[in-house]
């Protein structure tokens, strides 16, 4: 009976009290907003159409399977620590992950469409190593020569690029730390770097050699060369291939970001606009070094190198950035030392990235091999420490390989433990 009358109010009305009403009315109240209340979250937490498209496009963006959040080049999601690099190709998706894209292509790219770059590296394919283990006898392999009168602990330099800055704030600074820390690599330091030679030269105790692109005025030459060698230079290197053409890639890269200094144009022609030899001739009557020329790709350029009284060859193509469609330096490598005939040493870049590599172009006949690429990567990656560990896998690398071949000193590597199979 109670409960009836709490419900209708109207059973036995005799029942129902003013204390009775009041209580009924407060539950009719609550009743009431209790609906409503339910009926508000189940109206706001209905799936309408507009929301529901949203939910499964959320859902498919953030699906594995089609990959929408990752970068389908590199996976760059956890930078791994520097123990755990043990090529240096590993350094090269570390480098890419820390730097801006423009920056990145500016190390990596080849000239027009990057046949030569790609040339650089094929060409190794085309040497094959002969192993003589036993051949070792049990003796330790010693890597040390002399190149120029520069003691090297192993034959590999860091050959010249620009711009150390853009990779790493401490720019040439950290790579020379790197470089003394690995065995004091010799750097060749190139006369666009970020930082002036004599502060670079300040900042190490490693052997330090200079990279010159000559102008044409040689007074300015002379203003520039007098500093590089009271700051303790051992050699200069003067480039003579340095007009590239435009890159493709960089040109590309426009369309993402504006190149940093507005970069991109073609550079001057350089030493084209005047006589080479004859520019070499002045700078010896002022340069107390030993002096190189580096862009030396055929037989005939080196036999002229070796006339004009030059002390090294320095065979380049420009790490693929000078004129698409070039031979790779290792294939003309055995050229050139055959014109020299001994008579100066042979140096020789572009595309080395193994101990093995290095060790096939002494067999070739190079007197030091200079490495650029992994170099940069390893300073974007880690800094100083990157560079560091680059020439220490390098080099541990390098000594496998000696080993391998049965070869215990520099000077004991000839051409009998290789095979060449160049087109």
């Amino acid at each position: 009976v109670t409960q009836q009358a709490l419900v209708s109010g109207n059973a036995w009305p005799g029942l129902v009290t003013p204390q009775v009403g009041r209580t009924i009315a407060a539950c009719k109240r609550w009743a009431y907003t209790r609906g409503s209340f339910m009926t508000e979250r189940l109206w706001r937490g209905c799936l309408t159409r507009r929301g529901a498209v949203r939910a499964v496009a959320g859902f498919l963006a953030g699906s594995p399977l089609i990959r929408a959040q990752q970068d389908p080049f590199r996976d760059h999601s956890r930078v791994p620590g520097l123990g755990e690099l043990k090529t240096t190709f590993d350094f090269e998706p570390v480098a890419y992950a820390k730097l801006p894209r423009y920056t990145y292509d500016y190390t990596s790219y080849g000239a027009d469409g990057e046949f030569t770059l790609r040339r650089n590296r094929e060409a190794f394919d085309w040497v094959d190593l002969a192993p003589r283990p036993l051949a070792a006898g049990g003796r330790p392999v010693s890597t040390g020569v002399e190149v120029l009168g520069t003691r090297l602990e192993y034959p590999i330099m860091v050959a010249p690029s620009a711009a150390h800055a853009a990779l790493h704030p401490e720019a040439e600074v950290a790579t020379c730390a790197g470089c003394a820390a690995a065995s004091n690599t010799v750097l060749i330091s190139s006369g666009v770097a970020s930082l002036s030679f004599d502060k670079i030269a300040a900042s190490t105790k490693a052997p330090l050699w200079y990279q010159l692109y000559p102008s044409r005025n040689m007074d300015d030459n002379r203003k520039l060369l007098d500093v590089v060698q009271s700051s303790g230079a051992k050699a200069i290197v003067v480039t003579v291939d340095q007009q590239a053409p435009v890159s493709e890639r960089i040109q590309h890269d426009r369309n993402l970001q504006r190149p940093p200094g507005g970069g991109g144009g073609r550079p001057a022609a350089g030493l084209n606009l005047y006589g080479v030899w004859k520019m070499f001739d002045e700078l010896r009557a002022f340069v107390r070094l030993p002096i190189l020329i580096k862009g030396v790709m055929t037989a005939e350029d080196a036999r002229l190198a070796v006339e004009h009284g030059l002390n090294g060859v320095y065979v380049s193509n420009h790490g693929g950035r000078s004129v698409d469609y070039e031979e790779s330096p290792l294939e003309v490598l055995p050229e050139v030392v055959d014109a020299v005939k001994g008579r100066v040493p042979v140096l020789v870049d572009g595309g080395f990235r193994r101990g093995a590599d290095i060790l096939k172009a002494l067999a070739l006949g190079a007197a030091a091999v200079a490495v650029c690429r992994p170099q940069r990567w390893g300073l974007a990656a880690y800094g100083g420490a990157g560079v560091q560990r680059v020439f220490e896998i390098l080099q541990a690398e390098f000594r496998l390989a000696m080993a391998a071949t049965g070869r215990t000193s520099i000077a004991s590597i000839d051409g009998s433990i290789v095979r060449t199979y160049f087109p």
